[in-house]
Parts: structure tokens; C-alpha cells; sequence
């Protein structure tokens, strides 16, 4: 019996610091090898936010987290996608590169911690929080029958779980 490849995920959002990220390291550890993904932004801002590089250090993520534009995955030699996800407002309207092999997309939308001015306790909450909304949200990935879904039915399963509201 022949191993599936891991399917391959991008997470999408405007700057690459947070929410894209801390989804990119979410699923690598949650995923265990059933998938690969990774995070770029249409204007990354270059850096990782602190916070969110610590929830993922935290987390049991090792792998080194950068900000990086999502043309590197329209690139030829660039991994080929399978799912595209946006996880912020801003990238979700913008037209987004033709992406090799037309991966299913969805969009995930949450608040930007990143944007979160206060004391350093109301900014940890608030990347706290959407951690716990996009940890929600994979988790409910994880749990689709995805050997049974067409595309229609997985793009469909996808964008549903960006519509529930977090607990």
C-alpha cells in the first residue's frame, strides 16, 4: 500500500505576521503528516509577530516561521497546492494569483490580534483568542472525510467552517 502525499494547504492574509502563521503551524503539528502547510501574504510585512511565533514555539512547532509573499507559491518548482485558505478580510477581496492545478478555496476569516493596541496582556489575549478560533477551525478540517469528498462537496465543507462561529 503506497502512502498518500500530505495535502498541501495555503494560508493566505494580507501582511503573513499572525493569523496566516499561527494557521500554517497549527495544522503542520495538528495535520501529524496527513498534511503540509504553509503561510503568504499579498503585502508581507517581513516580519513575524512575536506572540504568534511564541504560541507556535509553545505549541510544539519547530520549524522556522517567515514572513514571505504568496507569489513564491505561483512560482514554477513551487509546491502544488491543493487547498487555498484565507484567513483575514482584506485578502479574501483581493484578486489572488492563478494558482497551478486550481486548488480548492475558502475563506476563514478572524480578527486581526496583530491590530490589538494595549497593555501586553489585552495583545497576548487577543492572539490567545484567535488562536483558539483557528486551532477550532483545523481541528474541524482534520475531521472531514476527505478520502469520500468530491472537490464541489470539500470546497463546500471548507467554507462552511469559516461560517461557524467560534466557541
Amino acid at each position: 500500500m503506497t502512502a498518500r502525499p500530505p495535502i498541501k494547504v495555503l494560508f493566505l492574509c494580507t501582511g503573513n505576521s499572525a493569523r496566516s502563521v499561527m494557521a500554517e503551524a497549527l495544522l503542520n503539528v495538528l495535520g501529524e503528516g496527513r498534511f503540509q502547510a504553509f503561510s503568504a501574504g499579498s503585502f508581507p510585512s517581513g516580519t513575524v509577530q512575536p506572540i504568534a511565533a511564541e504560541l507556535a514555539r509553545a505549541f510544539g512547532y519547530t520549524a522556522p516561521l517567515r514572513s514571505k509573499s504568496w507569489d513564491e507559491f505561483a512560482e514554477p518548482g513551487a509546491p502544488a497546492i491543493d487547498i487555498v485558505i484565507t484567513v483575514c478580510d482584506n485578502a479574501a477581496g483581493e484578486v489572488c494569483p492563478i494558482w497551478p492545478g486550481q486548488p480548492v478555496t475558502a475563506h476563514w476569516g478572524v480578527p486581526d490580534p496583530a491590530g490589538v493596541q494595549g497593555p501586553d496582556a489585552q495583545r497576548r489575549g487577543a492572539f490567545q483568542s484567535v488562536w483558539a478560533m483557528l486551532c477550532q477551525r483545523v481541528e474541524q478540517l482534520l475531521a472531514l472525510p476527505l478520502e469520500t469528498l468530491d472537490r464541489a462537496a470539500l470546497q463546500q465543507a471548507l467554507r462552511a467552517i469559516g461560517r461557524v462561529e467560534s466557541a
